[in-house]
């Protein structure tokens, strides 16, 4: 069994990284080299040859509480029409790291860890694109307290975007209303990122501009700001950039979650609007620990309450975006919206509902969602993130580049993509999910996550009923001795079912029956 493991935030994963998921790697290293002949011994002797490692299997790792209740997860032969691709596994960031050094390969290994995640998704943005973010090309100094970023800045990055041949999107700032320089922004971004630029966004969450919840968080006053302004403000943009680069620009938006944004941004027929986007957060109650609600602790994550309100809210976009035949991108998305850590921090419960989150949107026909994320510092930096910094406190972050649980759960998500979904039903235990795809080349991947928890049960009997003449053959898993448990999140790779341990009770033609760990999100290979 290979095992990639979350430390206490010291462990970097970049060295297996390299391996792949696919293929699996210890996080340990590969083992000790042969040694050297020495002097005496050279010309008679030969290095003793390293002992293999053994295959990786499929193993589970159940504790002795009692299990739990039986479900059924029926797999039908129909597709229901939307797909996995790398574009639902992006990663989101502030737009003021564009001018983190690190996007340089050579400076770093972040480029090795979102190579870990595949192709994924690149977006910029955040609340400190209107707030904090300082845009100029002539080597002007940035106003105290706002960040600088530059063309030099935007070179820099495109170093990983095609190392990584991601997709990109960038927001361009609105704070500060000021379009000629939202256009030069827009130009630079063209020029540089090329056809790696899917789509442009102009300013960030303009719904939240007068809120004052925090320090510095307000600058619109709520008598001069909605919908209506924001949408005179963006056309001016819109012919500023047009001017500056051309009507081909992609223009995205508005980067809210709110329904009358997206209706107001929508209305106003922008030249080459290419997708309409949401923003959406599991918890952002941040003064509330009521469980279940909104507020942030890791058991919010898990109940129907959030489940529902995912369904209910994405389900408002969808709509808008299918009446105006536009894709929706959720742009920007996460377990929590609270700042600083919090309850649902680095926790495995953070890990299941990413899974979760990742293929139910995208069953939806969510085109692409990126992980709200920083380069801040490990210790108290963004609860939300997928990736750290193993240096610095807060937003400070420096070094080398860390995996948090839930960028686990996306490594274990891409085992599913380019793939079709199909219809599925699941009895038994409310408190398991299932879904389905269909690979291009016929086989079929089945994700069952059990929110369980391992710290109060063991197992729920599972029965995976597929079409027929398909058997299973390979399983992963992301696991933990319980949801609440921080920083305890491991990766089984993919790999054939151990004769012991496995959970597989049995594996025949079109059915499979296994026992599945509490506190797990596993993906079951089948094949003819």
């Amino acid at each position: 069994m290979r095992t990639f493991v979350i430390s206490k935030a010291t462990k970097s994963l970049a060295a297996m990284l390299i391996c792949g998921l696919l293929a699996g790697c210890s996080s340990g290293g590969s083992g000790q080299n042969p040694q050297e002949p020495n002097a005496s011994n050279s010309a008679v002797a030969s290095p003793p040859k390293p002992t293999p490692e053994p295959l990786p299997e499929f193993a589970q790792e159940f504790n002795k509480r009692s299990a739990g209740k039986a479900a059924t997860l029926t797999v039908g032969a129909s597709n229901l029409g939307t797909s996995l691709s790398d574009d639902n596994i992006g990663v989101s960031f502030e737009a003021t790291e564009l001018s983190d050094p690190r996007w340089d390969p050579a400076a770093g290994n972040l480029d090795e860890m979102l190579i870990g995640l595949g192709q994924p998704g690149l977006r910029f943005g955040g609340n400190v694109l209107d707030r904090e973010m300082f845009w100029t090309s002539t080597g002007e100094k940035a106003p105290k307290g706002k960040t600088l970023v530059t063309p030099q800045d935007l070179e820099r990055v495109m170093k990983t975007v095609e190392k990584i041949d991601a997709k990109v999107t960038i927001g361009i700032p609105l704070g500060t209303y000021d379009p000629k320089r939202g256009a030069d922004m827009a130009k630079y971004a063209v020029e540089i990122f090329g056809d790696h630029l899917v789509g442009i966004s102009i300013g960030n969450e303009p719904n939240g501009y007068t809120n004052d919840a925090r320090p510095g968080l307000q600058i619109r006053e709520p008598s001069q700001w909605n919908e209506k302004k924001f949408v005179t403000q963006v056309r001016a943009y819109a012919k500023e950039i047009d001017q500056e680069t051309g009507p081909e620009v992609p223009l995205v938006g508005p980067g809210v979650f709110d329904g009358s944004w997206m209706s107001a941004f929508l209305d106003a027929k922008l030249p080459n609007t290419t997708a309409l986007t949401q923003h959406y957060y599991a918890t952002y109650d941040c003064s509330s620990d009521n469980i279940p609600g909104r507020g942030p602790e890791w058991q919010n994550l898990l109940d129907p309450v959030v489940s529902n309100s995912a369904k209910k809210m994405i389900g408002i976009g969808l709509e808008k975006a299918e009446a105006k035949k536009l894709p929706l991108w959720v742009e920007e998305t996460g377990s929590t919206s609270c700042p600083g850590t919090n309850n649902t921090s680095r926790t495995h419960a953070s890990a299941l509902w990413t899974v979760d989150h990742i293929f139910d949107t995208a069953s939806m026909g969510v085109e692409r969602m990126n992980m709200h994320s920083m380069l801040g510092a490990c210790r108290g930096g963004a609860p939300m993130s997928v990736v750290c910094s193993a240096e610095g406190t807060g937003e400070l972050g420096a070094g080398q580049v860390l995996a948090q649980p839930n960028y686990l759960a996306m490594r274990l998500a891409r085992l599913s993509i380019g793939s079709q979904f199909m219809k599925t039903t699941l009895s038994g235990d409310k408190n398991l999910q299932g879904y389905a795809v269909k690979a291009k080349n016929g086989r079929v991947l089945v994700t069952v996550v059990n929110k369980n928890d391992a710290a109060k049960n063991s197992k729920n009997p599972v029965t995976v009923n597929v079409p027929q003449g398909y058997k299973a053959t390979r399983a992963a898993q992301i696991h933990a001795p319980g949801n609440g448990e921080i920083e305890a999140t491991e990766l089984t790779a993919i790999a054939p079912f151990a004769a012991k341990g496995s959970g597989v009770t049995k594996n025949a033609a079109g059915k499979l029956q296994l026992d599945v760990a509490a506190s797990s999100a596993t993906t079951i290979e089948f094949t003819k």
